[in-house]
């Protein structure tokens, strides 16, 4: 499957990026999700949703790690960036990944803890 993520991914960013990083990238995505998957689905059950969302996860990391949004001081002696938290556009994509696959992963965001009473 990660051959299929690579493909749709190298068509959805940018030229300049390397392919072995972009295959690193998908691999990490594709594990992330198979990780999230139900009991007995596979990402073929998922069918086009599990190569998008994947994908959309490598742009979205691609994002994060590339843009230069959010830089607020930059220093060229001992070189010193840096950058304000709290982004809009971060992690949008991979949070539409998620709730693409929804039907088909875990909810992992939910954590139910008991309180004495």
């Amino acid at each position: 499957m990660t051959e299929a993520v690579l493909e749709l991914a190298k068509s959805l960013c940018d030229q300049g990026t390397e392919e072995e990083t972009l295959r690193l990238m998908c691999a990490t995505a594709c594990q992330t999700l198979d990780h999230l998957l139900l009991d007995g689905v596979t990402a073929e059950d998922c069918g086009d949703s599990y190569k998008l969302a994947a994908a959309w996860m490598v742009m979205d990391w691609l994002k994060d790690s590339q843009d230069w949004a959010g830089v607020t001081a930059l220093s060229a002696g001992d070189l010193t960036v840096r950058r304000e938290s709290g982004q809009k556009d971060s992690g949008r994509l991979s949070h539409r990944a998620m709730e693409l696959m929804a039907p088909y992963i875990r909810d992992h965001a939910f954590v139910f803890r008991g309180v004495r009473g």
